[in-house]
């Protein structure tokens, strides 16, 4: 059995959330989570409700609420802080990341904090995004990979695995959840990629436009260039006598 938690940000998923928490315990009963970890990133729907009477069904589920709407990045640290298990699998909580593909990320991670890789990172290669968000997806991936050379071509998967010591030595910032592979690079630690499923979500619309998802992610860039050039990650030593 494998100690770990899934991680899920949610913010206005009604319709999508308690299904998938239901499907994660449904699922994944050979190897299931020890905690299922939703945060509510200050939803104004259904989904504080929804989550309510789940939580009735999913003995593992724990819920935490935002008091200010913080974004994803934000949302993802709040779960891994409070995690009481040592590996983290982090999804969207829309759905469209099947739980099924969780299995092949524990896989592939190391098996402890100190060895490679500490970053399992999913890529939809087959994504159900419609051919406007897909190219821009494609084009944002394209621009990263040659401005932080992260060899990562789906960054902003949100489907992850890692041990939760070595994220939390990483510096947060609100927009990490785009730069995880880049920012683990930082710390001399090395990401793999697992191919994984893509779902059409069931409800709702995404959070994002692409307008908003180019601007945003051009500052981003060049804001985590600065942080690149800015960290230091010596290898301290001790003398012996």
């Amino acid at each position: 059995m494998t100690n770990y938690a899934v991680v899920i940000p949610a913010m206005n998923e009604a319709g999508n959330i308690g299904a998938l928490v239901r499907e994660i315990h449904d699922l994944l009963e050979t190897d299931p989570p020890a905690e299922i970890i939703v945060i509510d990133d200050g939803s104004d729907d259904a989904t504080p409700a929804e989550l309510q009477a789940t939580m009735a069904d999913v003995p593992m589920l724990r819920v935490l609420r935002h008091d200010v709407r913080s974004g994803q990045s934000a949302a993802v640290r709040s779960g891994v802080r409070a995690a009481r298990s040592e590996i983290i699998v982090t999804m969207d909580g829309d759905g469209q990341n099947p739980p099924a593909d969780i299995p092949d990320l524990l896989a592939a991670l190391a098996k402890s904090p100190d060895a490679e890789p500490a970053l399992v990172n999913g890529w939809r290669k087959g994504r159900k995004a419609t051919g406007s968000r897909k190219f821009a997806s494609r084009f944002a991936n394209a621009v990263r990979q040659w401005a932080l050379k992260d060899d990562c071509p789906d960054s902003g998967c949100g489907l992850k695995a890692f041990w939760r010591e070595n994220y939390l030595q990483l510096p947060f910032f609100a927009t990490m959840h785009r730069f995880m592979p880049a920012t683990f690079g930082l710390y001399g630690r090395t990401t793999q990629m697992v191919e994984i499923g893509d779902r059409d979500r069931s409800t709702g619309s995404s959070k994002y436009t692409n307008w908003k998802r180019g601007l945003d992610g051009a500052f981003d860039l060049l804001g985590f260039i600065w942080l690149r050039k800015r960290t230091r990650n010596p290898k301290a030593t001790e003398v012996t006598r």
